[in-house]
């Protein structure tokens, strides 16, 4: 009687600088082809300063890499500290090497003092990160129709970086000069008198259609951004964002006009310690560096 053959293994190894283009490589091709190399490169090339370790973990199997769990680092302040973080930025390995993915995954985890972040889950990852400790943020979302035609009040909005730079103040500011050539991250100021309201936002596509605003990030004061939604919706709705996921958590309400709540919103994790999952967004993260 033969017995089955092993599955081959590989050997996990940190991502380094010098190993960047063969992971872009790997994951233009294995992971997702509308997303180009270069791409793939600028998001382990993050435009704020890291202070990681490395840039995720790979599986490398006769020098080939056949497996790569990418990370994005950075450090911010929470309160009177900082706190270190690990965004967990794309995952993908090889059919023939699947039974060593938990292994690449506690790879990453093993690295002390982080708190993980997973904000683009998908297929089984999710289950997987339960397992690990992961905890699920309140990500309840409703799709917004950002109807063109309903806006009034006085505030005024802009999309120039050049004001928006010069009227942010403190840790707006921080994220401002941090994510102002993030590839995916877009930028909004509002203003009314003396007050101001602040929102980073991506294009996201479903369906294989990319018309539609995800908010990442709210500064300044909240309230403004409320009362002055209706003009945000006519500005996205013109540059052909018809429709705004919006998260309530991260916005802090609920924006009124047609729309629905989305029964399954996808998953967005996090795990580490004396973190407020409330005060969390999605900055420092695959969803400011990369459209797909």
């Amino acid at each position: 009687m033969t017995s089955s053959p092993r599955p081959p293994r590989a050997a996990i190894r940190p991502v380094s600088d010098i190993d960047v283009p063969a992971v872009a490589a790997f994951l233009h091709h294995d992971l997702n082809t509308r997303v180009p190399a270069a791409a793939w490169a600028a998001l382990l090339d993050p435009p704020w300063a890291s202070a990681g370790p490395n840039k995720g973990f790979a599986l490398v199997s006769d020098e080939e890499i056949v497996g790569v769990y990418a990370a994005v680092y950075s450090v911010r302040d929470y309160g009177r500290q900082q706190q270190a973080f690990c965004n967990l930025a794309a995952f993908c390995v090889r059919e023939e090497f699947r039974a060593q993915s938990f292994q690449l995954m506690r790879a990453l985890l093993a690295q002390k003092g982080l708190v993980f972040t997973d904000f683009s889950p998908s297929g089984n990852v999710p289950a997987l990160n339960d397992r690990l400790g992961f905890v699920r943020l309140d990500n309840s979302t409703r799709l917004v129709v950002n109807a063109p035609w309903f806006a009034r009040g006085s505030a005024r909005l802009t999309d120039d970086h050049s004001e928006i730079g010069r009227a942010l103040q403190g840790a707006d500011a921080t994220v401002f000069a941090d994510h102002r050539y993030a590839p995916a991250a877009h930028h909004l100021l509002v203003q009314d008198g003396p007050r101001y309201a602040y929102l980073v936002f991506r294009r996201d596509r479903r369906k294989r259609l990319r018309i539609f605003a995800t908010p990442l990030y709210v500064g300044g004061d909240r309230a403004l951004l409320r009362s002055a939604w209706p003009r945000v919706m006519r500005h996205l709705a013109r540059r052909g964002l018809v429709f705004t996921l919006a998260e309530h958590r991260l916005l802090g309400f609920v924006p009124a006009g047609i729309g629905a709540a989305l029964r399954n919103p996808r998953p967005k994790m996090f795990k580490g310690a004396d973190v407020d999952a409330a005060a969390l967004d999605y900055l420092y993260s695959e969803l400011a560096l990369l459209e797909w």
